[in-house]
Formats: C-alpha cells, sequence, structure tokens
C-alpha cells in the first residue's frame, strides 16, 4: 500500500463499527465496517477514515487518490499565501563614523521595505561598557536617519551583557 500520510483505508480500518457517510454526503449511521467496506466496494471507491478520534470512527466512502490530491492541493495553497517573516540583524560598535552610520541606517531601511524584522545591535568592547550612553544615542541616530512612519520598535533599546539591541518592524505589508 502506497503512502497514506496517516490515514486509514479500507482493510486498515480495525474496529468493528463506523459511522459512515456515503459518497454523495449523507449519514448512513452506525454501520459494521466489513460491511461498509463492501458497500465501498460496489461502487469502485475506498472506504476513508477522516476522523479516527471519534466514538464510533467517523468514514466516508470516497475516491482516496481524489481525496489526497484535494488535501495536499488545499496545503500547497495555504503555504502559498504564508509570508515567511525573517529577523535580520544590524550590527555595529558604539564609536561608528557618521558615514558608516548613514550606510547601516540605508540597510536597515531596506531591510524594513521588503517587510523583514531589524534587530540593530551594538557590540561593547572592554571599557566601552562603562559607556553605554554612547550606544542609546547611536540607536536614536539610527531612529532618527529612517524614514519616519515606515517602522514600528518592537523591542526598546536594552541592554543584554555585552550587547545593547533594539528589533523594528516594518509598518507596510507588501
Amino acid at each position: 500500500m502506497a503512502d497514506n500520510k496517516g490515514m486509514r483505508i479500507n482493510e486498515q480500518i480495525r474496529v468493528r463499527e463506523i459511522r459512515l457517510i456515503d459518497n454523495e454526503g449523507n449519514q448512513q449511521g452506525i454501520v459494521p465496517t466489513l460491511e461498509a467496506i463492501k458497500m465501498a466496494r460496489e461502487r469502485d471507491l475506498d472506504l476513508v477514515e477522516v476522523s479516527p478520534n471519534a466514538t464510533p470512527p467517523v468514514c466516508k466512502i470516497l475516491d482516496f487518490g481524489k481525496y489526497r490530491f484535494e488535501q495536499e492541493k488545499k496545503l500547497r495553497d495555504s503555504k502559498k499565501n504564508q509570508k515567511v517573516l525573517k529577523l535580520k540583524e544590524i550590527r555595529m560598535q558604539p564609536k561608528i563614523g557618521s558615514g558608516d552610520l548613514d550606510t547601516k541606517a540605508k540597510h536597515v531601511q531596506e531591510f524594513l521595505d521588503e517587510g523583514d524584522k531589524v534587530k540593530v545591535t551594538i557590540r561593547f568592547k572592554g571599557r566601552e561598557l562603562a559607556h553605554t550612553e554612547l550606544g542609546f544615542d547611536v540607536l536614536k541616530e539610527i531612529e532618527k536617519r529612517l524614514v519616519e512612519g515606515s517602522y514600528a520598535i518592537e523591542k526598546a533599546a536594552s541592554m543584554d551583557g555585552r550587547f545593547m539591541s533594539m528589533t523594528l518592524a516594518s509598518k507596510v505589508k507588501k
């Protein structure tokens, strides 16, 4: 038997009685499993267990190949509509030059325009840790250089060990 994605069909259904739904979608009530399999065979269809956790399990008479194709198609369509959010990280130091800061801000803006989240991180080395206010100033400067209204601060600037970071998210959804 081919891979049935965890679904039981025909003889794989081992319970004595099932709740049967025929190929037109009508409830047939509780029927012995062997009789339901026989009914499905007469119509050249399969008996498929659609709700195994119910008591008794719910089974439908249908064309299993067609049913599985429809399920996979629904899954593909739902995946197509999902947007995978990425978290991009921009790292810098508290004593960054003005030109480098412009470049970093431009990269942050590009990531935000693409719809990604951006984590701006400042790494402190040695005695720089005594001057964390420089890191806050750099993060404020990054905020100033971004296009107003194109971002939302998801996580405000905060210290985490030797790192200071803030997370920005795009307001404009592509």
